[in-house]
């Protein structure tokens, strides 16, 4: 059983989000926030395994709620939910170390898929936005970004299972690979492509046209 907190100022929203989960066996939806003061509270006193969490709030803002939260010795996956137009806040949100973001007018399959491959320690990243945050990545590193090509075969096959939100153990699975082995790939992918998390390293396969 998955447990979910629902954070965003909207009652409507929650309510929505409610209607959506809420025949899923396997999501249990522990507890709700209007804001991420709220938020950070109550996921420190509920310890849901993934947050739900709105960008724009008041009070503090999801991207700060995130920041918080991951701080934590046992924090939860964050999951941001957010809306098409802002590319700073989705950076925003992959930058304070959300394991991904989810679109609010997503389909309600895609939401519930977001938070069960999360929940697994995986990541979600939109691809109707992936490649616009890829843009913004460009512009705040100093240096250019890497071509896929600087990875071998198996790097590539891990980086294209990561991208679909697969775990470690998966990945390990699917490649005939030990666990030990598939994250030695990955931090292999990560120091060559110049990124700190499967999120940025999503984006960097979307850009590369990897994965679609």
């Amino acid at each position: 059983m998955t447990g979910v907190l629902l954070v965003d100022d909207q009652e409507l929203v929650r309510v929505g989000l409610r209607l959506i989960l809420s025949p899923h066996d396997d999501l249990d939806i522990v507890g709700e926030a209007a804001d991420g003061r709220a938020g950070i509270d109550a996921a420190r006193t509920l310890r849901p395994d993934v947050v739900l969490m709105d960008i724009r709030m008041p009070v503090l803002d999801g991207i700060e709620a995130t920041r918080h939260l991951l701080r934590d010795e046992a924090p939860p996956h964050v999951l941001a939910l957010t809306t098409f137009e802002d590319d700073d806040v989705l950076w925003g949100a992959i930058e304070a170390g959300a394991a991904g973001f989810v679109l609010k007018d997503a389909p309600a399959a895609d939401l519930v898929g977001a938070i069960r491959v999360t929940a697994r320690g995986g990541s979600w990243l939109d691809p109707r936005v992936a490649r616009r945050v890829m843009a913004t990545v460009r512009q705040r590193v100093a240096s250019p970004v890497a071509s896929l090509d600087v990875l071998t075969d198996r790097e590539r096959e891990v980086l294209a299972l990561v991208a679909s939100g697969a775990t470690n153990a998966e990945i390990a699975g699917r490649l005939f690979l030990s666990e030990r082995t598939v994250k030695g790939h990955i931090s292999a992918i990560f120091q060559k492509l110049g990124v700190r998390d499967r999120p940025a390293a999503i984006i960097r396969a979307y850009d590369a046209g990897l994965v679609r």
